[in-house]
């Protein structure tokens, strides 16, 4: 007599539904990790993009008040790159202050990263 069919029913359908289930579990968990691993490498760019930009005013904001020498958005432009990013705009404003704009030259996954900042005397 086959006492599995006669007290649990056909147990044979359910054969490898916990491997399933535990494959299914497993790419659930492999792509969360996926996305936080791509949200952190956002998070590195954008510090490394605004590192970049911070530098390359700091650098002009000296060079135009003649601390050092050099025009100030080439200046800006040779320390972003040095710092792999792209100098998307730099603007001498007034009060011997620089505001410029930056671009990461390294690949993001998730989008270009941009830093912004502007060095001077305060306003």
């Amino acid at each position: 007599m086959n006492w599995g069919k006669r007290l649990g029913g056909d147990q044979d359908s359910e054969r490898g539904s916990g491997t399933v289930l535990a494959a299914g579990l497993g790419l659930v968990v492999l792509a969360a990790m996926v996305m936080l691993l791509l949200l952190a490498q956002a998070a590195v760019m954008a510090s490394r993009a605004a590192a970049a930009a911070d530098l390359a005013a700091l650098a002009a904001a000296d060079a135009r008040r003649g601390i050092s020498a050099g025009e100030p958005c080439p200046v800006a432009a040779a320390v972003a790159a040095r710092h792999d990013a792209r100098l998307v705009s730099c603007v001498e404003g007034g009060g011997q202050s620089v505001e410029v704009r930056t671009e990461l030259t390294a690949g993001a996954i998730l989008g270009v990263a941009a830093g912004h900042a502007r060095a001077g005397p305060p306003p």
